[in-house]
């Protein structure tokens, strides 16, 4: 298991370019799987969870150059094979079920994944997906194990979500740009890299509008061509970078930052008094002064942070958010709308001497500006809570550990080299 070992106490400082969003290139490297025409795509982030794709594709025949220096992934499916064979669906992912509609529609029959958890947040179903799949045309067969089996090809529906899920919405667009027929999705996601998903797919030639709502209306069409795509950076990384910032009383500048996925990122930055400068595609921070919670002029109530699907704050920015609440004068409330398990690193933060109460599986409270002092901790697999323990042991003179903390690696293809590059000191104990 790979640690971070901390030496903190250092301010931040420095300019981060961030990578490619990992939550786009994930499922737009899926969706590659329905055209044989070449795709090119440039800044895929050299993560492992795209290792693992290009892995799998690869066994299954497909052609795939890829330059690791120039972040550009060049795709030829038209080898492809016609059967699984003894490959195997991508293991110990969530991502992992974003290859359903593509497989499905090129192999006509598909074993179900048997370990899609993609990290411990909380219990990750896969019924929607297969609710979905049945909606537009497919069939579960029972047996060990379960088969997905399709027909001829996806026939189109209209379907109302439960709720927002950014996979679920993926998966139902993948499998409805090639129906018969047209479909509609309601209670779509809407995150960035959802409406990136459906950029590509509109530039292979498929017919979706409503792109950024929660309304899709998707024409099928016979079939799409190849094409040449850019992903967008990642929102998520450059926001953890500007905390980090932050948290150290540093200096950061991230460049090419899409201003408006930001809006709301930077209020919740203010409420913890951080205040965020923008010009042209950067964003930068520079905290000379302690942070600090803003209080509400409802005197009543506490300060609050709450998470939940986009529009709102987006949930996988919670930690970063927690740990600087833990390092603010003032009280903190955070509510995290989704995922039961979101705060089960709580413990592991605690060690370094922040006060918070669990009030429930989904609200915390922190009691910020206590003394810290280093510690070992132990990150659950949770990306951006294995980045918050460190962000606290970043604040903290001395040696801290951050065990089990390869997560990270999941999201940041060079979070060591970019926080040393910002003068910090740390290296992986792999």
């Amino acid at each position: 298991m790979s640690s971070l070992i901390v030496n903190g106490g250092k301010p931040l400082s420095g300019v981060i370019v961030p990578s490619g969003n990992k939550n786009a290139a994930l499922p737009i490297l899926c969706a590659t799987l329905l055209t044989d025409e070449p795709v090119i795509l440039h800044n895929v982030p050299n993560i492992t969870d795209i290792q693992k794709l290009v892995a799998f594709f690869q066994a299954l025949g497909s052609r795939i150059d890829w330059d690791r220096s120039a972040n550009t992934l060049r795709v030829d499916n038209s080898g492809f094979a016609d059967e699984l064979g003894d490959a195997e669906l991508t293991q110990g992912m969530r991502s992992s079920v974003l290859l359903l509609p593509p497989l499905l529609q090129r192999l006509k029959r598909l074993p179900l994944p048997v370990d899609t958890k993609g990290c411990t947040l909380g219990v990750r179903e896969i019924d929607p997906h297969l609710e979905i799949m049945a909606r537009l045309g497919a069939r579960t067969i029972s047996g060990d194990p379960p088969v997905l089996s399709l027909d001829r090809s996806f026939v189109g529906t209209s379907y109302w979500a439960d709720y927002m899920s950014v996979t679920t919405t993926e998966n139902f667009v993948m499998a409805a740009v090639l129906a018969s027929g047209s479909s509609t999705l309601i209670n779509a996601a809407s995150e960035p890299h959802v409406q990136d998903l459906c950029h590509f797919l509109n530039s292979m030639g498929a017919s979706i509008d409503g792109i950024g709502s929660s309304v899709l209306h998707i024409k099928g069409v016979e079939c799409l061509e190849g094409t040449e795509a850019t992903i967008s950076s990642d929102h998520h990384e450059a926001t953890t970078f500007l905390a980090l910032g932050a948290i150290t009383g540093g200096q950061v500048r991230v460049e090419k930052t899409l201003h408006h996925h930001f809006g709301l990122i930077d209020r919740v930055f203010a409420k913890l008094g951080v205040e965020v400068h923008r010009e042209d595609n950067a964003a930068m921070v520079h905290q000379t002064r302690p942070l600090q919670v803003q209080e509400p002029f409802t005197s009543n109530i506490l300060p609050k942070i709450e998470a939940a699907p986009w529009p709102y704050f987006p949930v996988d920015l919670l930690p970063p958010m927690v740990a600087l609440a833990v390092c603010a004068k003032g009280v903190m409330h955070f509510w995290n709308k989704v995922y039961e398990g979101g705060f089960t690193w709580i413990p592991e933060l605690v060690k370094f001497g922040a006060h918070i109460v669990i009030s429930d599986p989904h609200r915390i409270i922190v009691f910020g500006d206590k003394p810290l002092r280093p510690s070992v901790v132990d990150a659950p697999y949770i990306i951006r809570a294995a980045v918050a323990l460190y962000m606290t042991a970043a604040t903290i003179p001395g040696q801290s550990v951050v065990q089990n903390a390869e997560s990270i690696r999941r999201a940041h293809p060079h979070f060591v080299e970019n926080l040393n590059k910002l003068g910090a000191d740390v290296e992986w104990d792999d």
